[in-house]
């Protein structure tokens, strides 16, 4: 499961995402509810996708260098949107 999760999430954070939803339980044990979940795969599914992965490898709780993958997620969200405007912007 874990290949397959690093396969799509080169093609897709979303795709990843919901094949761990689909596949696996460990969206639901990662998160209490289900609101932050559905909030991370439409705004930042670099982010969620890192934090789930991250709780379910380690300890489950994120701590220490785990924090810092979920941060390199994070400034990969950004810059999709970063880059999405520069695009935007470039073509008008």
């Amino acid at each position: 499961m874990p290949c397959l999760v690093a396969l799509l999430a080169l093609i897709s954070p979303r795709l990843a995402l919901f094949a761990i939803f689909v596949f696996s339980n460990m969206i639901d044990r990662a998160f209490d509810g289900w609101l932050l979940p559905l909030l991370g795969f439409f705004l930042l599914p670099w982010t969620t996708l890192a934090y789930t992965v991250m709780w379910d490898v380690g300890t489950h709780t994120v701590n220490g260098f785990e924090w810092f993958i979920v941060v390199l997620a994070f400034l990969a969200d950004l810059g999709s949107y970063a880059g999405g405007r520069s695009y935007r912007d470039a073509r008008d």
